[in-house]
């Protein structure tokens, strides 16, 4: 059975392969194998395994969440500005000078994260992983709050460098579906309906994961292709989803995919109003995303992920695990 040490959104533990500053499983209880001798899953599996409850009370796994957090801050303020100072710019195609720049800024982030806690620093790659069994669900717990409260710093630290009327012009670089702006005959609601926007955010989400996540879920990808080529290609394809979803939408109002809905809540809790109009789009579109995607996981051939320790934390065996308790 192959290991799962190559597979670069992972935790913490299997980033490293070198054995160097790896952080040891959190249990005091040896790690049972679920493979047994002809390589079928064995379903023994209790549900608190399966849903990996210890990571709560492990030390290293809070650690490895303040890698999330801090990633999560710079990224919200790195990207909000880069949104606020390409639209401020007089450069004739603003949407391509941005994406090239998040593309960029991304791979740079998730570079000095991946020690740290797998460099996920997106609620979308912790959930995820959660689903196709990479972490447990409650290590994606632990992840996610650390993604939201970093946002918050992240929007909080812009706020405290841009002037108030940058800050009313771009709402500090968040996430918008619509936006009240002035009309003929007074204010007037502009940018992309409900249907429109959740849809876009579901394609996306679901092109992220498909394009350039399974790269590094994929062992045999991830060691091929090798840790800074993966994380590139996701710099990459992200950058491509905000150029795409910004360009062929061509409305004003609407900010573009969000494909990371703590990047979306940072700016949100820090400057309210209309950044909170349809907010929910940007997680449940996400979600649903994350789910078809992982519902592709189960339809394609089992030889193509192969996991370490049987899937340990996979969605379908915590819900057997579930239904014996």
């Amino acid at each position: 059975m192959a290991s799962n040490s190559n597979v670069v959104f992972g935790d913490e533990e299997s980033q490293l392969s070198g054995g160097t500053n790896r952080v040891q499983p959190c249990s005091s209880t040896p790690r049972k194998n679920t493979i047994d001798d002809d390589g079928k899953k064995q379903n023994f599996l209790s549900l608190s395994q399966r849903l990996g409850i210890q990571d709560f009370f492990c030390l290293d796994v809070w650690r490895a969440s303040m890698g999330e957090l801090l990633g999560s801050a710079v990224l919200v303020f790195m990207l909000d500005t880069i949104v606020i100072s390409t639209f401020e710019s007089d450069t004739k195609m603003p949407n391509l000078i941005m994406s090239i720049l998040i593309a960029v800024v991304i791979t740079i982030l998730l570079l000095a994260v991946v020690p740290v806690s797998g460099g996920h620093i997106n609620p979308v790659i912790s959930f995820s992983a959660a689903l196709v069994g990479i972490i447990s669900m409650s290590r994606a717990i632990i992840y996610i709050v650390a993604q939201c409260l970093g946002a918050v710093l992240g929007a909080l630290a812009l706020r405290a460098v841009v002037s108030s009327s940058i800050e009313d012009t771009f709402s500090l670089g968040g996430c918008t579906v619509t936006i009240i702006a002035p009309g003929p005959n007074g204010p007037v609601t502009v940018g992309l309906e409900t249907a429109q926007a959740l849809w876009l955010e579901i394609f996306c989400t679901f092109v992220f994961l498909f394009a350039s996540i399974w790269m590094a879920y994929d062992h045999r990808q991830a060691k091929a292709l090798g840790h800074v080529t993966v994380l590139s290609i996701v710099g990459l394809v992200l950058g491509l989803l905000v150029f795409i979803s910004t360009t062929v939408t061509a409305k004003k109002g609407y900010g573009g995919a969000g494909i990371n809905p703590a990047r979306c809540l940072g700016p949100a809790i820090i400057r309210g109003g209309h950044l909170w109009d349809g907010h929910w789009i940007f997680w449940v579109g996400p979600t649903i995303g994350c789910v078809a995607f992982y519902v592709y996981t189960k339809i394609i051939p089992p030889k193509h992920f192969l996991a370490e320790y049987g899937f340990k934390h996979d969605f379908v065996g915590v819900v057997k695990a579930l239904s014996n308790v």
